[in-house]
């Protein structure tokens, strides 16, 4: 043995290469891929080279909600991501995982929107169909209620999760979409609703031939509906982008034969083993958590973990991985690592946190975008304001 880095014990396997002491009880630090590898403090592993994890600490992939955009942003508890506005997504993924509560809740408001926009958007462009056929059925001013009457669930229900994250955004001072779509649909519709409970308090510069003020409620419905739709088609891909890693973690047993002191033997369910656990693995059954063999001796199909075809060989004294398949023979082994400890668990949340993760340079693009989007917003305001096209409102705003 030689003294290596943060005073661990090293050793030398038959290659020639250095390991770390494997006693059970030595060091507060081991490797997610490699339990036998422990270290008195932090660093990385010298097999893998994966951050060392401390022995015992719970485990994070099990707890938790965590944006899909933004990492570094985790809650206890489901709710929207301060900064982009998403909705938080599970750390851990279960086999067992039902529908996406927030998928359901945007699909029922996206086709309520679409029921309700749908007569709005014809009641706004009737006056351009041929023939105005609407106008031979009520007068403008009973359409223009019909739209406030329908376009108000649409915006305020269907679009209160915008508006709820746009207030968010202002509030962390993080501005996205969702303040761009709060502010443009609540001031057109509250423009709308104005316009039709108190029509006479506008000039008559922003009256049409007919003395109606325009209203922009088939506007804000249009946008809220197609805004909804893009919300189920992004989460409805987020959820089945884990459809792989589910089928994965349903390769694992749902049941260990557990050996007790005085010989007996009973099938348990798998989250009820723990460490230390003697269970049993007859043939042709999966190995249920990670451990090592104490008795018996057979073949074990690692394939699913390995990707070799070839079954490995297993004797007392040798490491198996659980969800992998065992040959002809019966091993009796000791659990080691159970539930979100095992090899297979931390596979699903290193590729879940692989999925979540963003490149450096599209980090660079949102602060370049940021950077200029807003310099270039205020300029397009002072234009608007002070530009040709202004003029009318200055005149209005000088009486």
């Amino acid at each position: 043995m030689i003294e290596g880095p943060n005073d661990t014990l090293l050793a030398q396997d038959s290659t020639g290469a250095d390991l770390p002491e494997t006693d059970q009880g030595a060091g507060d630090y081991t490797c997610p891929m490699h339990p036998e590898v422990r270290q008195n403090g932090p660093g990385n592993c010298p097999k893998c080279g994966m951050v060392l994890d401390p022995i015992g600490a719970p485990t994070a992939a099990g707890t938790g909600y965590v944006c899909p955009m933004h990492p570094e942003i985790v809650r206890t508890e489901p709710g929207s991501c301060p900064i982009c506005g998403m909705a938080l997504e599970p750390r851990a993924i279960s086999a067992k995982e039902g529908e996406n509560p927030e998928l359901k809740n945007m699909r029922r408001r996206f086709w309520t929107g679409v029921a309700l926009t749908v007569p709005v958007l014809i009641a706004a462009m009737g006056e351009n169909m041929p023939g105005r056929p609407l106008e031979r059925l009520a007068t403008p001013r009973l359409w223009t209620w019909f739209e406030l009457i329908l376009a108000t669930p649409v915006i305020l229900w269907g679009g209160w999760p915008f508006f709820v994250r746009g207030w968010q955004s202002l509030a962390n001072r993080s501005l996205n979409m969702f303040t761009l779509i709060g502010l443009g649909v609540g001031v057109s519709y509250l423009y709308s609703v104005i316009a039709v409970i108190f029509p006479g308090i506008f000039p008559a510069m922003f009256r049409n031939e007919g003395g109606a003020v325009a209203v922009y409620f088939e506007a804000g419905a249009v946008i809220v509906t197609l805004v909804l739709l893009g919300q189920v088609l992004e989460l409805k891909a987020r959820s089945q982008t884990g459809a792989a890693i589910k089928a994965l973690l349903g390769l694992a047993p749902k049941t260990a034969r557990m050996m007790h002191d005085d010989g007996a033997e009973v099938d348990v369910p798998l989250d009820q083993v723990k460490t230390g656990d003697r269970l049993r693995v007859r043939p042709g059954e999966k190995i249920p958590v990670d451990g090592t063999v104490l008795e018996g001796g057979s073949s074990v199909d690692e394939s699913m973990v390995t990707g070799e075809p070839i079954p490995v060989e297993k004797k007392a004294g040798d490491r198996v991985t659980g969800a992998t398949v065992n040959g002809t023979g019966s091993l009796v082994m000791r659990a080691e690592r159970v539930g979100a400890d095992t090899l297979l668990a931390q596979i699903v949340r290193m590729v879940s946190e692989a999925q979540r993760s963003r490149a450096p340079i599209q980090k660079l693009a949102d602060q370049v975008a940021n950077t200029l989007f807003r310099p270039w917003s205020a300029s397009q305001w002072l234009l608007l304001s002070c530009g040709p096209s202004s003029a009318p409102l200055r005149e209005w705003r000088t009486r």
